[in-house]
């Protein structure tokens, strides 16, 4: 049960998030034409739920190999290049993800630091942040899992790995 929990954790977030946000806006849309009042916060916890769905389905993609990739140079190569360039775009990307969890680390620390209140909610703004700097991590271990299966593959096969 752990396994499948750390194997599907973000499809498990994904999933909580999107129903959560499904709920929340037919709630609003209910109370809005239901008594001409609308539901203030939801537009701040839709607004932040959207950016954690999207960090957490990044990392999802990731673990899918299902990410963007700009395969033109690369498929172009000869099977003796692949596997450096791969090692490089990896090396690459890892390093723009960590300067990612980096960044989102400072503006949550930042935002703690100022004492700033979400404007319709009045809680602290970091509670919305918090989450930001481990979905980058995630999506960094879970596109490291995707490289290692990937240059697995090619090695074993002796040709360059599928696209990544």
């Amino acid at each position: 049960m752990i396994r499948l929990f750390l194997r599907d954790f973000e499809k498990i977030v994904c999933a909580i998030l999107f129903l959560g946000m499904t709920a929340l806006g037919f709630v609003n849309v209910a109370v809005r034409y239901g008594t001409s009042m609308s539901f203030a916060a939801s537009e701040e916890l839709l607004l932040n739920g959207m950016l954690l769905l999207t960090v957490f389905g990044a990392a999802l993609a990731a673990r899918r190999g299902e990410h963007l990739a700009v395969t033109l140079v690369h498929d172009s190569l000869p099977r003796v290049l692949w596997m450096p360039v791969f090692l490089i775009s990896v090396g690459l990307s890892v390093w723009l993800l960590l300067l990612s969890v980096q960044f989102s680390w400072d503006a949550v620390m930042n935002l703690r630091r100022n004492g700033m209140r979400s404007y319709a909610l009045g809680i602290p703004a970091w509670y919305y942040q918090a989450a930001m700097p481990f979905a980058f991590s995630l999506v960094i271990l879970r596109y490291l899992q995707h490289a290692w299966e990937v240059g697995r593959a090619g090695r074993a096969t002796g040709e360059g790995p599928p696209n990544v």
